[in-house]
């Protein structure tokens, strides 16, 4: 799941992204308004988090904004302005929740998965290859009977093979999806990540469930081409 940060406290967001990577989401940040706004309209979010307080503009009028074009990502406003008066406005406008500074990591967390889940309609179900079933509202994935135990990271992995069963997925769009737009992009990190996953389930599902195409990237299930 992506989430992108608009936030002009660069340490903050710094942290926050820091925290949400560690819990497995792809993070994208920006410190203005302009540039929260160009972020949306090259790339897709499961969730924003947005401040208020922003160098050249209200977070108000940049959730304006996305309201009216139809732009209907999950939007949770975090901001030291938490009279009544202004979580009004923002739920109003078209945010989904509203938390005040200073932010707990783990309650953010959870309330990002929260509008994800309440929010999305078609961009979470249940996701099952063979015997393999991936859930990612639940953040799990099982095998048969066997709960596959998977660090955030492998789950973001096999949950993104899973979403394009029997697509080829590049080592880049593998990156930029779990890792974000900070990402090496000749790291061998893809290849540990998927190397743990077949070995996690190569006891539990049919051999080659993650076949490797050289020199493109690799394919959850079959092939249909």
């Amino acid at each position: 799941m992506k989430v992108l940060i608009i936030e002009d406290d660069r340490t903050l967001a710094k942290n926050l992204k820091q925290v949400l990577v560690k819990a497995g989401f792809a993070v994208d940040t920006a410190n203005t308004r302009e540039n929260g706004l160009a972020e949306t309209e090259i790339n897709e979010y499961d969730c924003i988090v947005l401040d208020i307080n922003l160098p050249d503009g209200s977070g108000f009028d940049l959730l304006d904004d996305l309201r009216n074009t139809g732009n209907k990502t999950p939007v949770i406003i975090v901001t030291a302005r938490g009279q009544v008066e202004d979580r009004i406005k923002g739920l109003n406008i078209g945010a989904d929740d509203y938390v005040p500074k200073p932010v707990d990591s783990n309650e953010l967390i959870a309330r990002i998965r929260a509008v994800i889940r309440r929010n999305t309609q078609s961009a979470l179900p249940v996701l099952t290859i063979g015997n393999l079933v991936v859930k990612p509202a639940q953040h799990t994935a099982t095998a048969g009977k066997h709960v596959l135990d998977l660090t955030a990271k492998e789950f973001a992995v096999l949950e993104y093979l899973a979403q394009h069963n029997g697509q080829i997925i590049t080592r880049a769009m593998l990156m930029e999806h779990v890792w974000g737009s900070d990402f090496e992009t000749f790291s061998n990190v893809i290849d540990v990540y998927i190397r743990n996953l077949r070995r996690k389930l190569e006891s539990h599902t049919p051999t080659g469930l993650i076949k490797t195409i050289r020199g493109k990237g690799y394919i959850l299930g079959k092939n249909e081409e």
